[in-house]
């Protein structure tokens, strides 16, 4: 069964185009792993808000995802970068 995930990643003013180059990355290398259905990003330019639609395979592809150098590294640097992050679980109703 899929696992639904939208997270809302709130810049920093000052750090919005190393945040977008971070996360385009994101883009690209999740893309790759198996267990990835769908990880598209979009962005509310007035808000400095950038939103991810994401859809896994099965918790196992979302654990091992959540592992990943290049997700631990955005981690680690986003306290620099972002002021907020907020990741929904969701089920597809529709």
């Amino acid at each position: 069964m899929s696992i639904y995930l939208t997270a809302i990643v709130k810049s920093k003013p000052e750090a919005k185009e190393e945040l977008s180059k971070i996360l385009l990355n994101m883009v690209v290398q999740s893309r790759k792993e198996k267990a990835c259905i769908q990880y598209d990003l979009h962005e509310d330019t007035s808000l400095d808000l950038f939103i991810f639609h994401e859809e896994w395979a099965d918790q196992a592809g979302l654990d091992l995802h959540n592992q990943q150098e290049y997700l631990l590294n955005f981690v680690a640097k986003s306290s620099e970068l972002t002021t907020e992050i907020v990741i929904h679980q969701t089920n597809k109703i529709a």
